[in-house]
């Protein structure tokens, strides 16, 4: 599958979701794609998660994408069950404006609530397009990937570097360098390359060419 030249939408729950998921391969076609990353909940309403939201936008720009092309959601975390239909139609405005050629959300495998229901509306309003999803460790079960995207160790350091910005989630586990690379050594390995990136197909839109 060929990223470049095409708009390709990122599409995460709350702030790290999308760097955990993909960062590497954000950075890897940023430069010659145009994405578009949108974030439901910006966890504002959390006393202890004040900072996030400017360490997602400090870490997006570590993997190269400006403030202009990340969005955040007005949506409250944790209960977007009660919310699907208006992310329904949130998701449906995204499509009219930005019309996308490709879409990385959450994994299926996702047991999060909100991860979910995302995943669920986004399958709805994307109609016809292509759809991945990523994993996000701390949340995901049982998941395996059926869709490997090489990356650079470049793209591997600058997911690491990006994910330091979030010292709210410093202690995390799930924050840990190791266990960042292993991830993409372990999908490198089942690509037969030094690293990769693992989603799982939510759906495959395309043709065949002569």
């Amino acid at each position: 599958m060929n990223f470049f030249g095409k708009r390709v939408l990122f599409l995460g729950a709350h702030p790290d979701d999308i760097e955990l998921g993909c960062g590497a391969l954000l950075h890897h076609i940023v430069k010659e794609t145009d994405v578009l990353c949108v974030t439901l909940s910006d966890n504002q309403k959390n006393p202890d998660l004040k900072q996030v939201r400017n360490e997602h936008i400090r870490s997006m720009k570590i993997l190269g994408v400006p403030e202009e092309k990340v969005v955040f959601g007005t949506f409250q975390t944790r209960v977007f069950p009660d919310a699907r239909q208006e992310i329904l139609e949130y998701f449906l405005k995204l499509r009219k404006e930005f019309q996308p050629d490709l879409i990385f959300t959450h994994s299926k495998q996702d047991v999060h609530q909100d991860h979910n229901t995302m995943t669920d509306e986004a399958l709805r309003a994307f109609r016809g397009i292509t759809v991945l999803g990523f994993d996000v460790v701390r949340s995901s079960y049982g998941f395996f990937p059926n869709f490997l995207a090489q990356v650079t160790e470049e793209d591997v350091n600058k997911k690491i570097e990006a994910l330091a910005e979030y010292e709210t989630y410093r202690d995390r586990y799930y924050f840990n360098n190791e266990l960042t690379r292993s991830i993409m050594v372990r999908h490198g390995a089942l690509a037969e390359c030094p690293f990769a990136e693992g989603f799982d197909i939510l759906r495959i839109v395309g043709t065949f060419e002569k």
